[in-house]
């Protein structure tokens, strides 16, 4: 499977009183890998993006470690592990060589802002997460 990877640098905003980056920050990484990731796949003008937007329905997180703050950069992997119709399943790691920190998965809508429904995935939209799939 090829994942994209994304290494996010850390931000002292991000750790907690305890020194570690706060658990809530996790889904702000998440969201970032994935729309750097989309950003080959997204049209370039406003009109359409809001045309073929992704909406999240769903993440579930799973906490495998603190992550304390430092000044190296934590890897954030994105994969598809299912992509049909109008529904794409994403998921996440976040670690470095070492250590998984978490595991996640999101469950996302292709959507259409402009007339606020769902919308199915385009082939062009396939093709570009066919390179990130497993199957």
């Amino acid at each position: 499977m090829i994942k994209y990877t994304y290494p996010l640098p850390l931000r002292w905003a991000d750790a907690d009183a305890y020194g570690h980056v706060n658990n809530a920050k996790f889904l702000q990484y998440m969201e970032e890998a994935r729309t750097r990731m989309f950003q080959e796949m997204l049209p370039a003008d406003e009109a359409g993006r809001r045309q073929h937007a992704f909406v999240v329905g769903r993440s579930v997180v799973d906490y495998r470690a603190p992550l304390p703050y430092r000044d190296a950069p934590v890897d954030v992997n994105v994969w598809v592990v299912a992509c049909r119709g109008a529904r794409l399943e994403l998921g996440y790691e976040i670690r470095d060589a070492d250590q998984m920190y978490a595991e996640a998965t999101t469950t996302m809508a292709a959507y259409n802002l402009d007339t606020g429904r769902p919308r199915r995935i385009s082939e062009a939209e396939l093709d570009f997460l066919a390179r990130y799939t497993d199957s």
